[in-house]
């Protein structure tokens, strides 16, 4: 009896190819002192979350998705919630968005002045990007940084 063609393609997904790679002596030292201060198991473990955060920055940056325009992105906030009109300000930038969807919010407050507060946000990368710099400029930011995803699919 013949394999259907979708467990075929999984054999051919889940298979782990082996190559090798020549590096300067430093730059290997480097790459060992980066898997033992990040806690990898391994030079493979590391350098596969390397190359799928390039494909990730990648795709961002061409503004492709898996087929789609929605992108989704976390931003992570530092603001010092004592700023006089800045979470009414915040508040109306999300709530005005009509382009991006808010997932999700995480609020964690870090002491007396200062909260943390993480949005899960969807749609466009350049919609995405306007909202994150909106919200960004507001005084009472202390830090802010978007970090950008993309779906992860067979090929990552």
């Amino acid at each position: 009896m013949q394999q259907p063609l979708n467990e075929k393609k999984r054999e051919v997904r889940d298979s782990i190819i082996r190559f090798s790679v020549s590096l300067p002596s430093g730059l290997l030292d480097e790459l060992d002192n980066k898997i033992t201060q990040n806690g990898y198991t391994s030079r493979s473990e590391l350098i596969r979350d390397m190359i799928r955060e390039k494909l990730v920055d990648e795709k961002w940056d061409k503004g492709e998705s898996e087929g789609t325009k929605e992108h989704l992105g976390v931003l992570v906030l530092i603001y010092d919630h004592h700023q006089r009109g800045l979470n009414q300000k915040k508040n109306e930038i999300e709530h005005d968005s009509q382009l991006v969807q808010i997932v999700c919010t995480t609020h964690v407050h870090i002491d007396h002045n200062n909260c943390l507060e993480t949005i899960i946000l969807k749609g466009s990368k350049d919609d995405i990007e306007r909202l994150c710099i909106e919200i960004s400029g507001l005084l009472g930011v202390k830090f802010a940084k978007l970090t950008r995803t993309a779906s992860f699919t067979e090929q990552i």
